[in-house]
């Protein structure tokens, strides 16, 4: 257990050194990386858990549908908004899941800290504040603009 531990502490220094940062920023540490790794695997089990409850949410309300025969059109209007509502819930967490996923990949391979855009660094600071972050903010904005 010991073994793996400092294998692990040493991987991720390696790994803190490899990572790319902006001109005039201090190169990651070992103990940051252990920090965005943890914020990440958190936001992960909170979107697998957002994505579980919207799908079984939307689930029920798709088990819960009928054809509308018989029904007031309030309330066929107001299932349908709630089943909208819910698969746009689901896919939001499932999006979220994605990029939080990307993120951990891009730490494991030494891609962390890299425009996936431009191929400079993203910026420390971004990566601390936004850990899902895959574009720095010059390509960022230039994509929001289209």
């Amino acid at each position: 257990m010991a073994a793996r531990k400092a294998a692990d502490e040493a991987a991720a220094t390696s790994a803190a050194e490899s990572f790319p940062v902006a001109e005039g920023e201090d190169p990651w540490t070992p103990e940051e990386i252990a920090e965005v790794r943890a914020e990440l695997m958190a936001e992960h089990e909170r979107m697998s858990n957002a994505l579980h409850v919207a799908e079984a949410g939307l689930q029920d309300l798709l088990l819960d549908a009928s054809d509308g025969a018989g029904r007031d059109p309030a309330d066929v209007g107001s299932s349908n908004f709630e089943r909208d509502q819910e698969m746009s819930l689901a896919a939001n967490a499932r999006e979220m899941l994605d990029q939080v996923e990307l993120a951990l990949h891009r730490i494991d391979t030494g891609q962390y800290g890299l425009c996936e855009s431009c191929g400079k660094p993203i910026g420390k600071g971004r990566l601390q504040v936004f850990p899902r972050a895959t574009m720095c903010v010059a390509c960022k904005l230039r994509e929001e603009r289209r």
